[in-house]
Formats: C-alpha cells, structure tokens, sequence
C-alpha cells in the first residue's frame, strides 16, 4: 500500500503541470486585463504608462514565456505576488482564507456521509416502503432546486423573520467579546446555513448512489446464504452487505471534491464568508492572474489528495482488493 501512495503522489507531478498549463491558457484567453482594468477609466493615461503596466505585470512576455516564469517560482512554493493594489505575496492571501474553505468542505462531506448512508441503506432494505416514497420525493426537490434560490430563501426566513442565524461572514461584530464557548456557538451559527446548504445536493446524490448499490448487493447469492445460515439480519445488512455496497460511494466521494471545492465560490460569495470561494471570484473580476493561478493550483491539489484518499478506502473497505 505504501509502495502504491508513493507511485500516486510521483504521478500527481506530471498531472499538476498539466492542469497548470490547461489553466494559464484559459484565463489569458479571457477577454480584460490588469491594466485594462486599471486605466480603461482614466482618459490620462498614455500608451506609455500602459506599456508600463504590462511590463511590470511581465504581461509584455509571450504567453509561454509567462507561464515557465510562473512555473519557476512554483518550483520554490513561490506563487508570485498580487496584481492587486497591496501587491501582497498570493501564498499569503491564500493561506488566510484557505482554512475556512477547507472547514466548509469537511464539514459538508461528514454530514453527507452520517446522513446520506443511513438513508440510503434504509430505503434499500425498505423498498416501496412510505420512507423510500418520501426519500425518493426529497431526491427530486434535491437535485431540480437551486441551492443559490434556496440559500437566499434561508436566510430571508431565518435570518431576517425569525432572526434566528447570522446571514453573513462567519464573526458577529461582538465576538472579541464572547466567551470561548460563546465564540465556538457564534461561528456555528454563521456556518450552519452553508454547511447544510452545501451538503444538501449531495445528500439527495449520495442516499440515491448507496440505495441503488445496496439493493445490487442484498441481492446477490452469498447475501441469500448469509441468511440461509441463519445470521440477523442486521449482521446480514449492516456488516456483508453494506460493506460492499459503500465501494462505489466512496469513488464518487472522491470524485465530488472538485464539486465541493467549487461550490465555494458560489455560498462564500452569497453569504460574504472570507475564504477562497469569494478570493476566486473577486480575483477573477479583477483579473489578477497569480491569484486566480494560484487558487486553481491549491484545488488541484486538493482535489488529487482527495481521489488518493478515495483509492486507499477502496483499498480498506473491501479486503479482496489488493495493491500490488
């Protein structure tokens, strides 16, 4: 298994490269640049000051030119600096609001694990029954909704008329104030609505991929001589058959952290939280390319070690599966 973690993170290097490269073209290619942005406004500026500009930008540079001195300073862990006004090191801006977006996402993933297996695995073993009718209902309203319409509702509802949860940031203006215990309740309050609003299309996904696994696997033969050998039937369910059935989930597990990771730009923008959603978006309409890169270059990253993570719990849940 080690022998195979290592092989997975040596091939993660070529495959980094690629997506950096596929990366760079495509944001050069849209239309706008920093200077642009910069002087379009200003009738004072000459041609001069915006030839300026783009040399000290090195936008000047051919675009492959840019891009091996963009990837030199990466071989360092140097993502270059902001093309912002405070020309800030990216690294710095990233590592600020990285936690927030990496505790959004985890958090979503744990409640659509707890909740989404245990549906799923009920609706299985309780097929047509009146909770897989209403199971099934939720799916549909889960996956037609929108969850940018539903956020907006939520926080009209229990922000505004029951005023019962922040709808914004993730730090009320009081909380220097608070006691320890009211300061871990004051940024619950202002996590819950994203964290469920980000879990909630992948619940109906999720218990949807795990009831059409377990009904496959409760039917097969050696489910019928577990049985047969007169095992309960919840050491028949929850210990031969769920074991099987959660290898497919936990693939797509692995597979939906892109989804997660993207759908950060559109809850962090929503609810104004500081973390690299809302980075992303703001950098993109301001076209600051080392910022944008190196957000696109952290996902990645992350997105990898995900689907690494997903191969070695393959690996664990079903002990058949073996790496050579």
């Amino acid at each position: 298994m080690l022998q195979y973690i290592i092989k997975r993170l040596i091939f993660m290097v070529p495959l980094l490269v690629g997506i950096t490269i596929i990366s760079f073209i495509v944001i050069h290619l849209a239309p706008g640049s920093p200077t642009d942005l910069q002087t379009e406004l200003n009738p004072r500026v000459s041609a001069e000051v915006k030839a300026r500009m783009r040399a000290m930008y090195d936008l000047d540079k051919p675009l492959h030119q840019q891009y091996f001195v963009w990837l030199g300073k990466l071989a360092t862990l140097d993502l270059g600096n902001s093309f912002s006004p405070d020309r800030r090191p990216v690294i710095n801006k990233i590592l600020e609001r990285l936690p927030i977006t990496i505790a959004i996402n985890v958090l979503s993933m744990i409640l659509i694990i707890i909740v989404a297996i245990p549906i799923g695995v009920l609706s299985a073993v309780n097929q047509d029954s009146p909770f897989d009718k209403i199971t099934g209902v939720f799916v549909f309203i889960g996956f037609a909704m929108p969850t940018f319409w539903l956020a907006l509702l939520l926080m009209i509802f229990f922000g505004i008329h029951l005023d019962w949860l922040p709808i914004s940031g993730i730090r009320s203006l009081n909380y220097e104030y608070l006691s320890t215990w009211g300061a871990y309740i004051d940024v619950a309050k202002h996590l819950l609505l994203p964290v469920l609003l980000s879990a909630f299309g992948g619940l109906a996904g999720f218990s949807r991929y795990m009831r059409a696994n377990m009904l496959e696997v409760i039917r097969q033969d050696y489910i019928t001589t577990a049985r047969a050998k007169g095992l309960s039937e919840r050491v028949v369910i929850y210990k031969h058959a769920l074991r099987n059935a959660l290898l497919p989930v936990i693939t797509i597990l692995g597979l939906s952290v892109p989804g997660l990771i993207g759908g950060s730009v559109i809850f962090e923008t929503i609810f104004a939280i500081p973390g690299m959603g809302q980075l992303f978006y703001m950098s993109a309409m301001s076209r600051d390319y080392p910022v944008i890169m190196g957000i696109l270059f952290i996902g990645a990253v992350l997105t990898l070690i995900g689907n690494l993570i997903a191969d070695v719990s393959y690996a664990v849940a079903d002990p058949r599966i073996r790496v050579s």
